[in-house]
């Protein structure tokens, strides 16, 4: 039993048509799902991901009208999105330029080239090159050239205050494995510590910052609400509920979100950890060819359909 990497990261917005333009037009990634918070159906919650709306491509935004995150540790910090190549950065690095967004200089973290941005609501991103390893899947109606584009989520970054009760969840429970560390790019007193899941690489990585002195974050737009964790099948997610049930790990217990299943819990430092099942995937309730483009609802929200549309405001 072992999970093979990021599924998806679920961050916070107060402006989803800024936020839908941002991502698409900008970044150019594919608006693959356009649904509702299923526990808060007055806020959507938009999912951004590649050509084909693979697992691990997913950057998720709920909707919530809330002033912008204070910034600290206790939080996921940094989302990193895969890119093939150095050339790939320069050419991104201009493009972000052009476009206004507040963009650093190509620089290297890990071993690996990086570029640090923002988006308009003070995300913290990073394009990072993954040297074009594995399968890609551009969308062919992306304003960015298909071998530019955006191929992933990398690695994500966490800030706890004290690596040791963190480290026994990810490895004890999570079965992740203790790889490297390096100084902090802010503070090089601290260091990161990287852990990898199933066959490692940048899209199995998440990265623990220990910034004991910071202060606390306080939780809004621009801020990250939960990280999911990839498991290919219902069978390993089965033996993952029953795994936090048996060693008496506060939990969700199992939640079929329609387009996975979900399992929640926190870890010490109460950073909102989630399991998700690889399938059944988005093109569940709607053609492969038009992801996105309507309001879509889990058959057990369908019959309210007409107030929860009232209730949103348009993109």
């Amino acid at each position: 039993m072992q999970l093979t990497g990021i599924h998806h990261l679920t961050a916070v917005s107060a402006d989803a048509p800024g936020n839908k333009a941002f991502y698409t037009d900008v970044l150019g990634m594919r608006l693959v799902k356009k649904t509702v918070n299923q526990d808060d159906t007055s806020a959507y919650h938009l999912f951004y991901a590649d050509g084909l709306a693979s697992p691990g491509s997913d950057l998720t935004f709920f909707d919530w009208p809330v002033e912008r995150e204070r910034r600290g540790t206790h939080a996921i910090t940094r989302t990193a999105l895969r890119v093939a190549g150095m050339d790939s950065l320069a050419w991104w690095r201009k493009r972000l330029s052009e476009k206004g967004v507040p963009v650093g200089d190509i620089g290297k973290r890990d071993g690996r080239h990086t570029l640090d941005f923002e988006d308009p609501e003070g995300q913290r991103l990073s394009l990072v090159d993954d040297g074009g390893i594995g399968e890609a899947h551009p969308w062919t109606r992306s304003p960015i050239p298909a071998d530019r584009q955006i191929r992933g989520l990398g690695p994500i970054t966490m800030s706890v205050p004290r690596l040791d009760p963190t480290d026994m969840v990810l490895t004890r429970l999570m079965a992740m494995r203790t790889v490297r560390d390096y100084p902090h790019p802010e503070n090089e007193a601290n260091r990161v510590h990287v852990y990898e899941m199933g066959e490692g690489g940048p899209a199995a990585e998440l990265h623990v910052a220990v910034e004991p002195d910071a202060p606390m974050a306080q939780p809004g737009a621009g801020g990250v609400h939960h990280v999911a964790f990839r498991t290919p099948d219902d069978q390993q997610y089965a033996a993952w509920a029953k795994r936090l049930t048996d060693l008496r790990v506060p939990n969700s217990g199992p939640v079929d979100r329609f387009y996975f299943k979900s399992l929640y819990f926190r870890e010490p430092n109460g950073i909102l950890f989630e399991i998700a099942t690889d399938g059944p995937g988005f093109a569940t309730d709607e053609p492969i060819e038009a992801l996105g483009e309507r309001l879509s609802l889990p058959p057990f929200l369908e019959e309210r359909r007409a107030r929860i549309e009232a209730g949103l405001r348009p993109l």
